[in-house]
This record gives structure tokens, sequence and C-alpha cells, in this order.
């Protein structure tokens, strides 16, 4: 079995919600031989060089996402799309260590399925999106705060696309600019905006 993070053991230690879930999830995968990592501030876990899944406490529910989980074959509605905007990930929701026993099964098909997917080295056949344009009030705010534009280019494309989408979806000027002043804090700490 391989070896525990330190990073992730520390992770744990802190967590103040889902922890014996997130333990109970964290077994599992790692009798899987998945290598284990503190990846974008939580537990990830890779195989053959790929993301394979990341675990993701939630106010409402503890997530386990498979980067590729739109290409395995899951019962029923079991993994669960991560929003409209996402294409390839896809993610199982836990509310207690119950929902984790009952799952239990099909999670072990769905790992050794992602494992096996990397192994083959295929590819997710992401669709072509329109490039999502910066807004002007998030340009101009960025004019006058480089910090502020320094945090956002060193997001990920998608946690960018994440803020551009809540931002541009505001019809008003000044509900842009209040979500711009709002986001900051989780800009400035890397974090997405659907992240918890």
């Amino acid at each position: 079995m391989p070896q525990k993070n330190e990073k992730v053991d520390k992770f744990l230690d802190r967590a103040s919600i889902w922890k014996a879930e997130m333990k109970s999830l964290r077994e599992l995968l790692l009798k899987f031989g998945l290598e284990e990592e503190l990846k974008w501030g939580k537990p990830c876990y890779s195989a053959e060089g790929g993301n394979i899944a990341i675990i993701q406490p939630f106010k409402q529910h503890l997530s386990l996402m498979f980067f590729k989980g739109a290409l395995l074959k899951a019962p029923g509605d079991l993994l669960k799309s991560q929003g409209p905007n996402s294409q390839s990930a896809r993610r199982l929701e836990f509310q207690s260590q119950d929902d984790i026993q009952s799952a239990r099964a099909a999670l072990k098909d769905l790992v050794v399925e992602a494992v096996a997917l990397e192994k083959k080295d295929i590819p997710f056949p992401f669709k072509k999106t329109a490039k999502t344009e910066i807004p002007p009030e998030l340009k101009e705010r960025f004019r006058i705060d480089p910090a502020y534009k320094k945090a956002f280019e060193g997001l990920t494309p998608g946690r960018q696309r994440s803020y551009i989408i809540h931002i541009t979806q505001a019809k008003q000027e000044k509900t842009r600019l209040n979500r711009i002043e709002k986001c900051k804090s989780r800009v400035m700490m890397g974090k997405g905006y659907n992240e918890g």
C-alpha cells in the first residue's frame, strides 16, 4: 500500500467537517495503490502520471470527484456533474459514513475503471468552448490592483472561468462590481468560485 502523504495528514487533522468520511475515502483509495498528494489544497489521488480523483469537502456534502468521470460507467445517477460548464469531471456526493459504505462496491469499480483509463492513456474528448472574455469591470479592477490580477492569472483556466461566469451572469454593473469585490479573498487564496 502506498505511503500516506504528510501534507494530507495535516489537512485531515485540521479539517472541521467530514473528517471521518474523508479518512474512509482515503483508506479506500490508498488500497488501490494510488499516489496521494495535496493538490489545489485537497487530497488528490493519481496513477500512471494522471489525476484519478480528488476529495472535496463542501458544507452540504463531501465529494469524491473523478477527473474523467464522464467516461466512467456508473450505475444510475451515482456520478453527478460539477455544473453546466464542466465537461469531464463527475463526482459522488456523501453526507455520512453510511453513504460511503452503501457506495463502496460501486466506488471500487469506478477506481479500477479510472485507473484502467489512465493506463491506456485515453484522453477526454473536450469540446471546444468559446474563449471566456474577462469582463471590463474586472479588467479595470486588475488595472488598479496588480496583486489581484497576479493571483487571478495564477489560477487554473477552469478556476478563472468559474469566476468570469459568476461575475458576468450579473445583469447590473453594480452587482458585477460587488461580485468582483467578494471574490477577491478566494482568488487570493488560489481557490475557485465553487470550492469550499
